[in-house]
């Protein structure tokens, strides 16, 4: 019998026999979908009116951005924009839109639809808490076409494009937009990108479907579409329950894995990436508007009181630097924070005139040396919190440590001003990043401090009409009156230890660190 007569009778077998239909079929294919834990779960999710990074693990797949930064380099490349270019005085630019590109709803991108994302975001209305920040003196977005869109500025922003690649400014349907309005977008999300936004149900889950027609991709991607059909993102907010979930197989992905449990899921064949996370660090400031923190020796204090080494090595071991300056990643030179000193931080608050009682307490003039340190309540900010409450009760405080188990939460507690310690940071790829936090105006000054030179220096730092080393100097400057005020306590730079499942193949993240290249994962047996 010949191999075609045997083909032959095998099929014919198959179609008579019901009984051996599935012995006949072709193999089962390999699932395609994929579940990614999330460590936070936010207050809301529209990345143009809501700030978390937690938010951008999923979004970042459901929006193009008009530029993308390599994720290796930090280079800007194209993405819904071809091409761009910036004015000689560094007030506007211009981008030459691709001409291709359809949203979810079955809407064109185009230059309208920039500025359509643009007023949505400037919206006084729609209180955006990151994005309008972001975009720094924009003036106005100008249509000259369909696919070309003005951005002109009031002075010069060399960050622009660096907020441009980030989810915060991602391209939405702004018909999505019109239809849903500022409070329930968040449900009904629409972008370009190469996953469709389903459902989103806080505190539950959030789902994500492949892109069947996405075909617009910027070349940081090595695939043209999604490889996987679903990403289902669900929450684990609790750090303990997280190595579980990954040992039990509830969850394929998940970050920010407490380093103990890192090491123990790498010895069980479990898959452990550490990403630097580029920004500020871990990091508490101080309120200068409160005492005692509003007296340079207490914020000197308290700084010396801290033995930030032993902090960073009893949460996170070897997984962490500490951190020296206020930004990392960047290429900016740290200024070297001084070494822990509990003699002269004792010495600073009894010349003060803080005097050690007989209950163990300091006391100046009938007040208690009282102390409140909020810490949010996610990326181990509790645990280096308690350490914090601990070195301060050493030195003779009464300390209470509040925890904010979201952001609003966290922004009630720092509008009522109650506090001396409050933890906050965030992330990116240019040193912009101080403005909003040291600034005078700053919108996350949460210091109250006030300094003119410091002003000059960040607002001459953020000019397009410098040298990259001359704005390095500016900030190396700025950087070093803040620190030498004790503004911040910086205790770690940022590295998230992320597990996956050994099925899970090519996970790769982008410059910022953060945010999953969605469109690139691989399931594998």
């Amino acid at each position: 019998m010949n191999r075609s007569t045997m083909r032959l009778l095998r099929g014919a077998a198959c179609a008579v026999a019901a009984a051996v239909v599935s012995a006949c079929a072709a193999p089962t294919p390999p699932p395609t979908s994929v579940v990614y834990g999330l460590t936070l779960s936010p207050t809301g999710i529209d990345p143009h009116l809501n700030a978390s990074a937690e938010l951008g693990i999923p979004l970042t797949s459901v929006y193009d951005t008009l530029v993308v930064q390599d994720p290796l380099t930090g280079d800007f490349l194209p993405s819904l924009a071809s091409s761009w270019t910036m004015s000689d005085d560094g007030l506007s630019y211009t981008f030459h839109l691709r001409s291709d590109v359809r949203f979810h709803d079955g809407e064109p991108f185009d230059a309208e639809a920039v500025r359509a994302n643009i007023d949505y975001i400037l919206d006084p209305d729609n209180h955006s808490q990151k994005a309008v920040f972001m975009l720094g003196p924009l003036e106005r977005v100008e249509v000259i076409d369909p696919t070309t869109v003005v951005f002109h500025l009031k002075a010069p922003y060399p960050p622009l494009l660096d907020s441009l690649a980030q989810v915060y400014l991602g391209m939405a349907s702004p018909k999505a937009l019109a239809t849903w309005g500022p409070s329930d977008y968040q449900f009904h999300q629409v972008g370009t990108g190469p996953f469709r936004f389903v459902e989103f149900v806080p505190n539950d889950h959030l789902t994500l479907v492949r892109n069947p027609d996405y075909a617009w991709g910027p070349s940081i991607y090595q695939h043209a579409t999604a490889q996987v059909e679903t990403v289902t993102f669900r929450f684990y907010t609790e750090p303990a329950t997280r190595a579980l979930a990954v040992e039990n197989g509830d969850v394929d992905i998940l970050g920010e894995i407490p380093p103990h449990d890192a090491q123990r899921l790498a010895g069980e064949g479990i898959g452990v990436t550490p990403v630097t996370i580029p920004g500020q660090p871990l990091q508490f400031l101080l309120n200068t508007k409160r005492p005692p923190t509003d007296e340079l020796d207490a914020r000197r204090a308290l700084l010396l009181a801290l033995d930030r080494p032993a902090i960073v090595q009893a949460v996170f071991g070897d997984t962490s630097p500490v951190a020296q300056g206020l930004l990392s990643g960047l290429g900016l030179a740290s200024s070297s924070l001084p070494e822990h000193d509990q003699a002269e931080a004792e010495r600073l608050l009894t010349d003060s005139g803080w005097l050690m009682g007989t209950d163990g307490v300091r006391h100046r003039d009938g007040q208690t040396l009282e102390l409140t340190i909020v810490a949010p309540s996610w990326g181990n900010n509790p645990e280096v919190g308690q350490l914090l409450e601990a070195a301060w009760e050493a030195l003779g405080a009464q300390v209470e440590l509040q925890i904010a188990p979201s952001f609003g939460q966290l922004k009630e507690a720092q509008e009522k001003g109650d506090y001396n310690a409050i933890g906050i940071n965030f992330f990116g790829t240019d040193p912009d990043l101080l403005r909003p936090m040291f600034a005078s105006d700053g919108v996350y000054n949460w210091t109250g401090y006030r300094d003119l030179l410091l002003d000059d220096l960040l607002r001459r730092g953020g000019s397009s009409a410098i040298s990259p080393g001359e704005r390095q100097a500016l900030y190396g400057q700025a950087t070093q009156i803040v620190l030498n005020q004790v503004l911040v306590l910086p205790i770690r730079d940022y590295v998230n230890l992320v597990a996956s499942s050994p099925r899970i193949h090519e996970l790769r993240f982008s410059y910022t660190g953060w945010f999953p290249l969605l469109i690139d994962l691989e399931i594998g047996s």
